[in-house]
C-alpha cells in the first residue's frame, strides 16, 4: 500500500505573484484516529515518479528558539543543494529566494508557514538561497540534502537586503548567528555565484 500516493503537491508564490516553476509544496496524506496520526514523510519511489528523481546524501535536523532567524544560505556550484524541508515540532516562516539569472522569477522571493500541524513540506531546488524564522517558543526543523556541505562554497546573503525587502513577520530584532549577521548584500555577491 502505497500511503503517500494521495499526498497534494502545489507551487510556491513570489512576493511578485507569480511562481516559482520548481520549488514545490508538499501536503502528504495524513492518517488520524484517536491514538494520533500517521504519514509518510518521504517515499523514494512515489517522491521521484511524481516529483522528480533525487539522491538524498544527508539530513540534518536544526534546533531554533523563538526568534532565531537563520540565512539566507546557499551554496555555489558545484557543491549547490536542493534541500527537502519540513518542520516536526513548533512553527516557522521558510523563505527561498531565486538566484538562478535566465528565471523570470530571479531575486523573487517566496515564503510559506511550515509547522507541527500544517506538515507541510517544501522541496528547494539548486539555485535558491534559503533561511527561515522561528514564529513558536521552539522548532524543531528537519531537511534532506542531495549534496554534502562544503565550507568554501557556503555563501550567505543578509536577511535584511533592501533589495529583496524579504516580509520576515519580524516584531523584534532577530536572533542572529555570527555568520548570519555579516552577510553581504545581493549587490556585493560576485553575479558568477549566482545560477
Amino acid at each position: 500500500m502505497k500511503l503517500s500516493e494521495n499526498m497534494k503537491l502545489d507551487k510556491l508564490k513570489t512576493n511578485k505573484g507569480k511562481f516559482f516553476d520548481d520549488v514545490i509544496i508538499i501536503k502528504p496524506d495524513i492518517f488520524k484516529d484517536n491514538r494520533g496520526f500517521f504519514y509518510e514523510s518521504w517515499n523514494k519511489n512515489i517522491f521521484n515518479s511524481k516529483i522528480r528523481k533525487i539522491d538524498f546524501c544527508q539530513e540534518n535536523h536544526s534546533f531554533s528558539k523563538k526568534n532565531v532567524l537563520r540565512g539566507l544560505h546557499f551554496q555555489t556550484k558545484p557543491h549547490a543543494q536542493l534541500k527537502f524541508v519540513e518542520c516536526i515540532s513548533g512553527t516557522i516562516f521558510d523563505v527561498v529566494v531565486d538566484l538562478r539569472k535566465k528565471s523570470s522569477t530571479f531575486l523573487h522571493w517566496g515564503g510559506i508557514k511550515l509547522s507541527e500541524e500544517n506538515n507541510t513540506q517544501i522541496l528547494i531546488p539548486e539555485g535558491y538561497a534559503h533561511g527561515f524564522y522561528t514564529l513558536s517558543d521552539e522548532a524543531h526543523l528537519i531537511y534532506k540534502v542531495n549534496n554534502y556541505w562544503n565550507k568554501e562554497s557556503e555563501r550567505t546573503i543578509i536577511w535584511n537586503d533592501i533589495s529583496l525587502s524579504i516580509n520576515w513577520r519580524i516584531n523584534n530584532k532577530p536572533l542572529l548567528s555570527r555568520k548570519d549577521a555579516i552577510g553581504k548584500t545581493i549587490k556585493n555577491l560576485p553575479q558568477s555565484e549566482f545560477f
